[in-house]
């Protein structure tokens, strides 16, 4: 079960990596969404995400500090890259977080007890299988939002390189499948 868990994990982690390959900076981090939503920031906040969740959770705290989620921390600043953060950085911190995540599912049965102290008392007490479900829950929503993004900047769409998920067919295809749905929605009528 452990073993699902951690690919269904793997492959969310993989296609917020994928969704960067072949950008420039700029792409990467551009606001494409009122809430300013973009690839980068996409890939940091879910790497926070997961180190509280796999980490904290289960006093297991990931062991270098990760400022944009302090207590001090501006708000938001888990979203955006800025200037002087580089791409490098939070891909290579995401892998070391995954490696610290890792070490945590495999040392730990999954009714083994965290607590999320940012959760209602109620529901704060859980067992690592709720967790990991979360966080797989997490990364790929996340990985949704990205797809998107990505598509939005050049049109590549999919869970990962090879597989897109789509039907195999033309730009002209695409076309005029998108000006079918248009028409649908615009004559639809209540």
């Amino acid at each position: 079960m452990k073993d699902i868990l951690k690919l269904y994990l793997q492959e969310g982690r993989d296609a917020l990596l994928w969704k960067l390959d072949g950008l420039g900076d700029y792409d990467i981090r551009r606001p494409l969404t009122p809430t300013a939503t973009n690839l980068l920031g996409l890939l940091k906040h879910t790497a926070a995400v997961e180190s509280e969740y796999l980490g904290v959770v289960f006093d297991r705290p990931f062991p270098e500090p990760i400022p944009y989620i302090s207590d001090d921390a501006e708000s938001n600043a888990d979203m955006w890259a800025t200037a002087e953060e580089t791409r490098e950085h939070h891909v290579e911190l995401y892998k070391r977080i995954w490696a610290h995540s890792d070490a945590t599912i495999d040392a730990l049965d999954l009714d083994a007890p965290g607590l999320v102290p940012w959760w209602r008392p109620e529901t704060r007490n859980v067992t690592l299988h709720r967790i990991l479900i979360h966080v797989i829950a997490e990364t790929h929503r996340h990985a949704g939002h990205a797809d998107i993004v990505r598509e939005t900047i050049d049109g590549a769409a999919g869970l990962y390189d090879r597989n897109s998920n789509l039907p195999e067919t033309d730009p002209q295809w695409w076309a005029a499948y998108r000006e079918r749905v248009e028409q649908a929605a615009l004559t639809h009528k209540d």
